[in-house]
């Protein structure tokens, strides 16, 4: 192939690096954990990323005096793979209980099961997986984006690493849904396209998902 039949392949394989990406969960990407979306709206997290959620006017101040909260769990359920092995499957839903209940447990009582009183909340990871990284702006010069394809197209490029979660947040007796959230995050960058992913990518994510939540309930329920 011809340098000239070469260069417009390389350009459209970098166009399609450049997708603007959406700040949250796309509506194709919705799992079905939740049991409705289209109460969803933008919001703005403790934090300031940009998440989807909804809270019933029942999530009062003084309605719940305590939390169960149930094992994170990936839904739809995730096969391993040489990427994202077992060992980090459940060191991610292994985390992110960890970081939850040390966030929640901050701000209200844990509970040992749901019942009165008790605010069940069910999380789920719904999308563990990496992307190639998009250009940066001082790759669309002529030859660097040249460069920029090649890279793409051999593996070498970094890759990022996403995740996102669905939650539930429950009545403990009667089970109606008084909260949902959905948001996805980036972690730390992979070196390319064979780098195993961690628990360490995601940590700082998670982390953040933890004190984001903690810090809305205390807002809306105090």
């Amino acid at each position: 192939m011809t340098r000239m039949h070469s260069l417009p392949l390389l350009i459209a394989a970098a166009l399609g690096l450049t997708a603007c990406s959406s700040k949250t969960v796309e509506p194709e990407r919705y799992t079905g954990f939740l049991h409705d979306y289209s109460l969803l709206q933008a919001q703005q997290s403790p934090s300031g990323e940009a998440i989807l959620s909804w809270i019933s006017p029942a999530l009062k101040r003084g309605r719940y005096k305590q939390v169960y909260l149930a094992p994170s769990q990936f839904y739809p359920a995730v096969a391993p793979s040489a990427r994202i092995p077992q060992s980090t499957l459940a060191h991610v839903t292994g985390y992110y209980d960890l970081v939850l209940r040390s966030e929640l447990g901050k701000v209200v009582y844990l509970a040992a099961k749901p019942g009165p009183d008790t605010l069940t909340v069910r999380p789920a990871i719904t999308r563990i997986a990496t992307s190639t990284q998009g250009l940066r702006f001082y790759e669309w010069l002529p030859i660097t984006l040249v460069a920029a394809g090649v890279s793409t197209a051999t593996g070498i490029r970094d890759q990022d690493s996403e995740i996102a979660t669905e939650l539930s947040l429950e009545d403990g007796s009667t089970g109606d849904v008084v909260a949902a959230m959905v948001r996805k995050g980036t972690g730390t960058p992979l070196d390319n396209d064979r780098q195993v992913v961690t628990v360490d990518n995601v940590k700082a994510v998670l982390d953040g998902w933890a004190r984001d939540l903690g810090q809305t309930y205390s807002v809306v329920t105090r």
